[in-house]
């Protein structure tokens, strides 16, 4: 296998003198898509954040794409969570998507051919083409949060971070949202942190735990006792199919690759 794409070692963060994080190795590779889940104030957030740049780790190396963060911050995607959008602002759907083909290069903030192609290909991809003309403040929750991730697509980024995508879409449309990423995830990887656990077994590849600590599960399903306690498993059967049951934890295995 190549080099990780993410890789985390012996990272500590604190927050105001309270540990969040503590001594995570983590390693994910090009392609994955991996499911980062834990309780709330667990750290998945702040984890995420370490990942694209926006944070500093307190110890530890964190590269991305064989660097540091935020020198690939361009090859990077990223929606955080709680987006909302002012309903007074009148901005178009496309202009929100063309905003993520924006740099710090550039002196006017105009627009090329190749920015227009790219902002409409992620605006089909994420199915909100027919609305591109629209006040991103007249749309849905969840249609605001599929053009956030429009924008962060139209980057065309390697590695995609989403931070509680569905958390403004009704569970009618849950799994249609993640087929779309599977769909996505052919040539882009994914990092997601979320909550519907049962939702994601059909199509993440890879599970951390996140409490504090990184548990990393190459190849598994989330169970019902994650749903009940944010911790490993042990056994279940769904539907009459047994599912992968993830390694219990311990004390000397808190990532693995």
């Amino acid at each position: 296998m190549g080099a990780p794409v993410i890789l985390l070692q012996n990272v500590w963060f604190s927050h105001n003198g309270e540990p969040v994080l503590e001594n995570v190795n983590l390693a994910i590779r090009k392609g994955d898509f991996t499911a980062l889940i834990g309780p709330n104030g667990g750290g998945k957030t702040t984890l995420i954040r370490l990942m694209v740049g926006l944070l500093k780790p307190d110890k530890g190396k964190i590269r991305v794409l064989g660097k540091p963060p935020r020198s690939v911050a361009t090859r990077l995607g990223y929606v955080p969570q709680n987006i909302g959008a002012n309903q007074r602002f009148p901005v178009s759907v496309l202009d929100v998507v063309l905003m993520g083909r924006l740099t710090t290069f550039r002196r006017w903030p105009r627009h090329s051919r190749k920015d227009k192609d790219a902002a409409r290909k992620a605006l089909e991809a994420m199915e909100m083409w027919e609305f591109r003309n629209r006040h991103v403040g007249e749309l849905s929750g969840g249609q605001q949060q599929r053009v956030m991730i429009a924008r962060a697509l139209a980057t065309e980024p390697e590695i995609l971070f989403l931070d509680e995508p569905t958390a403004s879409v009704d569970t009618k449309h849950q799994s249609e949202f993640y087929e779309i990423l599977r769909e996505l995830n052919r040539v882009v990887t994914i990092v997601i942190v979320c909550h519907e656990l049962m939702m994601i077994n059909a199509y993440v590849k890879s599970v951390a735990c996140v409490n504090r600590c990184v548990h990393y599960h190459g190849d598994a399903e989330v169970t019902q006792e994650m749903i009940d306690m944010y911790q490993c498993p042990v056994e279940l059967v769904a539907h009459g199919l047994p599912h992968r049951v993830l390694k219990e934890h311990n004390g000397d295995e808190r990532a693995s690759s």
